[in-house]
This record gives C-alpha cells, sequence and structure tokens, in this order.
C-alpha cells in the first residue's frame, strides 16, 4: 500500500535554503557599508557574502540539525578507570565550529574594521545553530582582558585569533588555534562574583597559584583555556587556568556534569570543581573585575549581536512562509493583518540589527569618546534587545502556525534558543543596574549617548519628545533604582530611533518612531497604527534567494 496516494502536496513554502544569509539581509548589508572604511569594503562584503552562502546553505542546515539532536556527552574516565574530564560531540558540532573559526569569528582584533566584520558574521552565524557560537565568542572576547598581560598576550593572542581550529586536547604551544571559556559564577553568587569563594594560593613561581574551589557554571569546558575569578591573598583576581599543562599532562578540571538547558544544546555548559589546579595570575591580586571587564563587555555585545541574529532569521523564517502561503483567497504576506504583524516584528528585527553593529563600529575606533559610549550603549543594549528576543522569536513561530510548532521547521530551535542571551553574561537586572552604575560614575558616557542621539535632532517629533522625556526619567532620581529597567529601555529605544531615521528607509524610520516612541502601539506584535506603509516594511525584510 507504500505507493497510494490520497492528494497532491500544493500551497507548502519551499525550504528557506540555498541563499545568501548576509546579502539577503538589507539592514544588515546597509550597516556593515555604513561602519567600513571605502578601502576594505569589498574585502568584507566578499568575505561575509561568502560566509552567507554558507550559513544559508542546505548543507550546514543538516549539520545544525545534527548537532542540536545529538547534544555533547560528559565522559569522567576512560575504559580503565582514569579520570579524563572529556566532553565528546556530534561530528557536525566540529564541523560547524571549524567553520566558524575559519570565517575570522574570533579574529577581530587582527583585521582591518575586525569588529564590524566580526559582528556581521557573527550576527549571520548565530542563524546557523547558535551552539558553537559560546566558543566564538569566550574566545574572541578573552583577549582584551589577555592584554593586561603582555606577556600573556603575546602568548596567547596568535592562538585566539588562528583560523585554524585544532580540536585535540594537546599542550597549547603545539596548537596552531585555541579556544578560551569561561568561569565566573559560583553556587552561593551568581552574578554577584565578588562573593566567590574558590581560593587561590600562590606557588613559588612568580605569578603562579593552585586554585581550590568550583564554578557553577564553565562556560565551553572542552576548551584550551579559561578565564576564571578566584580569591587571592588581596582579594578577588583572574586566572588563567589550561586545560593541558605544558608537559603535556592534564591540569585537575573536574566536571561534575552538564547543564540540561532549556536550549542551546549542541553546546556544552558544565560545572566544574578545582582541587589542586594549576592557574596563572591575569593582571594584579584584588583586581579581578577590572581585569575581566573587557571580556564581559565583549561577550555582552554578543548577546546582543546573538539575539539580533535570532530574530532576524525568525522573522526571514515569517515573511518567507508568508510570502508563499496562500489562504482565504490570497498570500498571507498579503493580507492587511499579517502585513501588520510581519512588519512588526521586522521593525525590531532592524532596530536591534542597527544597533548593534554601531557599538561595533564604536569598538573598532577606539577613541575616548567612543569607549564612553559603550560604556552605558552596551549594557542598555544587551538588556533590551535580548529582551525582545522570546517575543519576536514566539510571534514569527505563530506566522508559520501549526507549522511553526513541529521540530522540522527549525522554529522551536530558535524558540528555545531565543532567552539565552537575556540570562547570559547578566540577566535583565544586572544589565539595568549596570546603566546607573555608568550614569552615577561616568558623567562622560551619558554625554557620548547624547551626543549620537542628538545626531537625529529635529528629524523626527517623537524621537525628539522621546529624548525630553528621557531626560525627565534622568533628572528624577527619587527610587531610581527601581526605575533602572525603565531607564534602560528608554535609552535604548531612543537610540534606535536616532540610527533608523538617520540611516533606515523612511517607511521602516516612520513606523517605528509611531509605535516605539510615538506610544501608538498596542501590547502585542500585529499592533502598528494606519496610515503606514508596511507593505515596503514587509518587503525590505523579505529575504531574497
Amino acid at each position: 500500500m507504500a505507493g497510494i496516494s490520497t492528494h497532491t502536496v500544493t500551497n507548502q513554502p519551499p525550504p528557506l535554503v540555498g541563499y545568501d544569509v548576509f546579502t539577503a539581509d538589507r539592514a544588515l548589508t546597509e550597516a556593515v557599508d555604513r561602519h567600513t572604511a571605502p578601502d576594505v569594503l569589498d574585502e568584507v562584503r566578499t568575505e561575509l557574502s561568502a560566509l552567507g552562502r554558507a550559513a544559508g546553505s542546505a548543507q550546514l542546515h543538516e549539520w545544525a540539525v545534527q548537532a542540536d539532536e545529538h547534544p555533547p556527552r560528559l565522559r569522567t574516565h576512560d575504559r580503565y578507570g582514569h579520570r579524563i574530564d572529556e566532553v565528546e560531540f556530534h561530528p557536525a558540532w566540529h564541523r560547524l565550529l571549524g567553520k566558524g573559526v575559519s570565517a575570522g569569528l574570533t579574529a577581530a582584533w587582527t583585521r582591518p574594521a575586525g569588529q564590524v566584520r566580526r559582528a556581521a558574521g557573527f550576527l549571520v552565524w548565530t542563524q546557523v545553530e547558535a551552539g558553537t557560537c559560546c566558543p566564538l565568542s569566550m574566545t574572541h572576547a578573552a583577549v582584551p582582558a589577555l592584554r593586561t598581560d603582555p606577556e600573556l598576550a603575546a602568548e596567547w593572542e596568535p592562538r585566539l585569533t588562528s583560523t585554524v581550529y585544532d580540536r585535540e586536547l594537546r599542550p597549547p604551544g603545539q596548537k596552531p588555534g585555541a579556544l578560551f571559556g569561561m568561569g565566573m559564577t559560583e553556587k552561593q553568587g551568581g552574578s554577584d562574583v565578588r562573593a566567590n569563594t574558590t581560593e587561590a594560593r600562590p606557588l613559588a613561581e612568580a605569578g603562579t597559584y593552585v586554585l581550590t574551589g568550583h564554578k557553577w557554571f564553565c562556560s565551553a569546558p572542552m576548551s584550551d583555556a579559561f578565564l576564571v575569578l578566584a580569591q587571592a591573598p588581596d582579594g578577588l583576581t583572574c586566572f588563567l587556568v589550561p586545560r593541558i599543562l605544558p608537559d603535556g599532562s592534564r591540569n585537575v578540571l573536574l566536571l561534575q556534569r552538564l547543564k540540561d538547558k532549556l536550549g542551546n544544546r549542541a553546546n556544552a555548559s558544565a560545572e566544574v570543581e578545582f582541587a589542586g589546579t594549576w592557574a596563572r595570575r591575569v593582571g594584579e591580586e584584588g583586581q579581578g573585575v577590572r581585569t575581566i571587564i573587557g571580556m564581559v563587555a565583549a561577550t555582552r555585545l554578543d548577546c546582543a549581536l546573538g539575539s539580533a541574529g535570532l530574530m532576524r532569521q525568525a522573522v526571514a523564517q515569517a515573511v518567507h512562509h508568508c510570502t508563499h502561503r496562500e489562504a482565504f483567497g490570497g498570500k498571507l504576506a498579503d493580507k492587511p493583518l499579517m502585513r501588520n504583524v510581519l512588519a512588526d516584528l521586522a521593525l525590531e528585527s532592524e532596530a536591534a540589527t542597527a544597533l548593534a553593529l554601531r557599538l561595533a563600529a564604536a569598538c573598532d575606533d577606539g577613541g575616548e569618546q567612543e569607549r564612553a559610549f559603550l560604556r552605558l550603549a552596551v549594557p542598555a543594549a544587551k538588556y533590551w534587545i535580548t529582551k525582545r528576543c522570546t517575543p519576536v522569536v514566539v510571534e514569527a513561530a505563530e506566522c508559520l502556525g501549526g507549522n511553526g510548532y513541529v521540530e522540522e521547521s527549525g522554529m522551536p530551535r530558535l524558540v528555545r534558543e531565543s532567552p539565552l542571551n537575556s540570562v547570559w553574561e547578566g540577566a535583565g537586572n544586572v544589565q539595568a543596574l549596570d546603566v546607573l552604575r555608568a550614569l552615577q560614575r561616568e558623567p562622560g558616557a551619558l554625554d557620548a549617548c547624547l551626543v549620537e542621539i542628538g545626531r537625529a535632532h529635529g528629524a523626527d517629533h517623537r524621537l525628539d519628545r522621546a529624548v525630553k522625556d528621557l531626560f525627565t526619567e534622568l533628572a528624577d532620581l527619587d527610587g531610581i533604582e527601581g526605575r533602572a529597567r525603565r531607564l534602560a529601555e528608554r535609552l535604548a529605544l531612543v537610540l534606535q530611533g536616532s540610527l533608523l531615521v538617520r540611516h533606515a528607509p523612511p517607511e521602516v524610520a516612520d513606523a517605528f518612531c509611531a509605535s516605539r516612541l510615538g506610544g501608538d502601539h498596542g501590547a502585542s506584535f500585529g499592533t502598528l497604527p494606519m496610515g503606514l506603509d508596511l507593505a515596503s516594511v514587509v518587503d525590505r525584510a523579505r529575504p531574497a534567494f
């Protein structure tokens, strides 16, 4: 009976594969053009287009599914009972991670326009399988922390910025490329890292210590080395913990178990214990937070980029589906209510991309004003963009109807992934309080943000009014900690509004300002006001392939 057919399958959209993820994203390509010097723009666009074609290929889509369906396994001992503490991954994971490394997603610090090209590539790569983005992010972000110690930086930076992926556990000096992980939080403290109890006892050799304690979350436990925080005699200090020691022996990293996570299942996150673990100090004793803060800032930007990537892929899938699916006598994308939903989602995605790439450009600039801008804009952007990711992805999945609830669509994997970046590297309250801390301790940060926002002054009356409302919030310090989320949200929105008014098509800027800044918007997506050019907004978000 296998050959019997009861019907012909029609009205199903083709799979969204076989296209260039980068060039099909107009908001992203325009941001790259805007923030890249003309003399390297062709090189950057060619590189990102190659990555985009790989990211949109059926082959990499298959690898992503395989990596997600076959999560990593912990092997604490070998067959003879020796402790090995290794994490095994499906071959597809290694293929994807190797592709990310070879594409330069850990090499931003060594190339012209390095941060912008790498940020755009990271946003593209997140749309394949976000699990591989964790080790890529950790390795990229470790560089500024290591640069506090020139000797360590000289030893490790060439390996971290290499485009060679070497998965073998070998002494670092024998490897052409290396990956970094991180361990900061502990059971009793979480984000309050000053409550850490892991002890670092100095050894006879200058700068070396032995660690005793634990880490509740150790990111990318298969890495070649880790940056961790521990209590040295003079206070909380940053340390480099290699996986393999120079003599080839294994350092003592006792992997207790892997976290059973909601999403991000292709990636490993571990609980680890240190029991006589050799470590090298990074920076001065008692300056652990100051030493590692550069790494934290870089990974927070990656959280915003990652969420922007997830939103973009979800919106692309929704628009693609509705472009090809017919219902009630016409294409779904042409129905006024569905068009409203799609346009609303597209606005959120484009605003996230514009702000995240602007932050990357500030990292490339490196000037004093841009550093001040980043100090306030990064936590605000991390707070808001990652918060918007989950509702965007869930609504986009609903655009596919029941098909979006089925694993084969790929949407459930995006839904499970969507909350991660809001939690990772400091949840919402941590980011909002960091916005307050920057305002109180670094007045130049607010000045730099206001200069950026002010570049759009007079271009849209709703943006101007929102900026005045922001000033009112800042002038009222009574109970400001309880209003920290409100303040972070408003700051992020006016930054996004300023960028879109200056750089996006008029129909996008108009719709964003009317809904996000003008208050003409409901509590759910698909409630944009009448009179906007929503068809153009949706068409701009449609992936061309």
